[in-house]
């Protein structure tokens, strides 16, 4: 059992097993990382929906409260000019309150504006952010793979062999000696 030939017999097999395993390894990682990129991208593209969903979702909040205030504007300004006509008051001073009105109005459709804008530059960060936490992940999940050489194995293989049919070598020569 342990004459140079079988040693080294044993030397290739187990070298080639290795390499043959080394590669199907190598595979089962380049498919793993694959779906993993292709399931990252899916997360990011829902998680981008999910944020411009939202700023949809505000932008129709923000124009049915201006929409509101604009009508609850001409309600008042109409009600305004109703009774100081029905109360014979005209004027610099009903003008004076018609203008207080139509300040208001504008202050409150600049604030919400501004919040707008604001939300608008959150959501913008917030996607800019989403971006690079995906491309670290896609860089996480692609590291380099370490892909089996066959003239390395064959090397390695070489040398394991050569080792054994000298061990084998060894081993006969003291039986021979001794026996």
């Amino acid at each position: 059992m342990c004459d140079p030939v079988t040693l080294t017999t044993l030397a290739v097999v187990s070298g080639g097993a290795q390499y043959i395993g080394q590669r199907r390894m190598a595979r089962q990682q380049a498919r793993y990382q694959a779906r993993a990129s292709e399931m990252e991208r899916q997360r990011a593209m829902q998680e981008q929906s999910a944020m411009r969903m939202r700023q949809a979702q505000e932008q129709e909040a923000a124009n049915r409260e201006l929409a509101d205030v604009s009508l609850k504007s001409r309600e008042a300004l109409a009600k305004t000019r109703t009774s100081a006509g029905e109360s014979g008051v005209s004027g610099a001073s009903v003008e004076m309150l018609l203008d207080d009105y139509t300040r208001q109005e504008a202050a409150y459709r600049i604030g919400i504006t501004r919040q707008r804008e604001l939300q608008d530059v959150q959501t913008g960060l917030a996607l800019t952010d989403a971006g690079y936490r995906t491309q670290m992940r896609q860089i996480d999940i692609n590291r380099p793979i370490n892909k089996p050489s066959f003239l390395t194995a064959a090397a390695s293989t070489a040398l394991n062999a050569a080792s054994a049919y000298a061990t084998g070598q060894q081993i006969q020569q003291g039986k021979t000696s001794t026996g």
